[in-house]
């Protein structure tokens, strides 16, 4: 397949990956051979092996060991759920090579990951913060690297990694093979190819910011005070499916897996407040089937790649309408289908007009009326209106246009692919 060295075609035949998606098609011959690829396209179309791939088939081509500290290849992504998902794939293709995989990460022991650095590392996958804490403490080198990949490389920019990026970058070699993937292409991307991309081949599967068409979107127009009532007559009605629950902050999530707990569900939650243990467990349990809902922050955005999981809800619109792209990009993987509800609150019609824009099209509404046609100003903070920090409590009642079946929460709606849905 596409030129592969015979013993990754058979890891993968092993894994039942036996043709190309898009992406992979376009990009790996031109990664082979040495090119630098800037690639975009969606979430869960196989980017992973898109970049992962060429890299192992160039590290086996290389003699000897890496030198003690060095990494010969490095791959930058913005999450500790991202990363371990990449290395899990790259194992998995280089399963019986002598091609060494290390993974470092915040969250766990410093110590442990200079142990393993010392001995040389053939690929090396990283958040770029804990990089930067090894560099400093000269575990770690990148004067021999000679592959870099810029994995979800948007979320870098929108997580404040781009002054880590250029740190980093001034002790790679100028001579190396640089790779950048990403599902959205956002201005200060531009920037960021042409400063780390030499003659890079662009290659776009589909337009950067546009939703998997196998998902079915939606949106219920509801007080915030109303969204738990709603959330939960959405969850019951397929307690048997796995559904992802994202809230804009950790204290929201916390509470939601709280109170989803008491009704029954088998609920769990990841935030920045969680350990790497804690977030590692519920992600496995979440897999295994054990936790049928999982409430996150957009810390799990990107990184989780569970084909089962049919649902997303937006219960908190995210500030970054790239986002609301990624959350919705964790269903609908592996050539399934999905469905994405999302909840707007009066105080939100900002960010649901922001993801329309970027999508240019429609979402179905399934619930409530649009407020005001969507020309409702926000309601003041402090006042009736207020969304206190989470709001996924009783009260604040914002000042548009009740929805109709707020305090009666609706049925979930599916399959429509009414007006406007065109997307997710």
């Amino acid at each position: 397949m596409l030129g592969l060295p015979s013993r990754l075609q058979a890891n993968l035949a092993e894994l039942n990956i036996t043709e190309p998606t898009p992406i992979q098609k376009q990009a790996i011959p031109h990664a082979m051979n040495g090119r630098d690829v800037m690639g975009l396209a969606q979430t869960g179309t196989g980017k992973t092996a898109a970049f992962g791939l060429p890299l192992l088939s160039a590290l086996l081509r290389m003699e000897g060991k890496p030198a003690a500290k060095a990494v010969r290849g490095l791959i930058l992504a913005p999450t500790r759920e991202l990363a371990k998902q990449i290395v899990d794939n790259l194992r998995s293709y280089a399963e019986g090579t002598q091609v060494r995989i290390g993974i470092v990460t915040g969250g766990v022991s410093l110590s442990g990951q200079e142990n393993r650095l010392s001995r040389g590392t053939d690929l090396l996958v990283a958040t770029p913060g804990r990089l930067i804490d090894l560099m400093e403490r000269r575990s770690v080198r990148l004067d021999e690297t000679k592959f870099l990949v810029l994995d979800e490389a948007d979320q870098m920019l929108d997580l404040g990694f781009i002054h880590a990026l250029r740190q980093i970058a001034k002790t790679l070699p100028k001579e190396r093979q640089t790779m950048l993937f990403s599902a959205t292409m956002p201005k200060q991307m531009a920037e960021i190819a042409s400063a780390y991309l030499t003659d890079a081949v662009r290659i776009e599967v589909t337009p950067p910011g546009q939703p998997v068409d196998r998902i079915d979107q939606s949106v219920h127009f509801v007080e915030q005070g109303d969204k738990m009532n709603l959330l939960i007559a959405h969850l019951d009605a397929h307690r048997t499916e796995a559904a992802l629950v994202f809230s804009r902050t950790k204290h929201g999530a916390e509470k939601m897996k709280k109170v989803l707990e008491a009704k029954g569900f088998a609920a769990g939650s990841i935030h920045g407040n969680k350990s790497q243990g804690q977030r590692d467990r519920a992600l496995n349990a979440f897999r295994s089937g054990e936790l049928m809902v999982l409430v996150a922050t957009d810390v799990a955005a990107r990184g989780i790649d569970i084909p089962q999981v049919r649902h997303v809800y937006n219960y908190d619109l995210p500030n970054v309408a790239d986002n609301y792209v990624h959350r919705i990009g964790r269903t609908a993987r592996a050539g399934r289908d999905g469905s994405a509800i999302a909840y707007c609150a009066p105080d939100e019609i900002g960010e649901f007009k922001a993801i329309q824009k970027l999508m240019g099209r429609d979402i179905e509404v399934a619930g409530g009326e649009p407020w005001m046609d969507f020309g409702a100003k926000k309601p003041q903070r402090g006042g009736r209106g207020r969304r206190g920090g989470n709001g996924h409590g009783g009260g604040g009642q914002g000042q548009g246009q009740r929805p109709q079946g707020a305090g009666k929460p609706a049925r979930p709606k599916r399959g429509g692919r009414g007006r406007g849905r065109q997307a997710a």
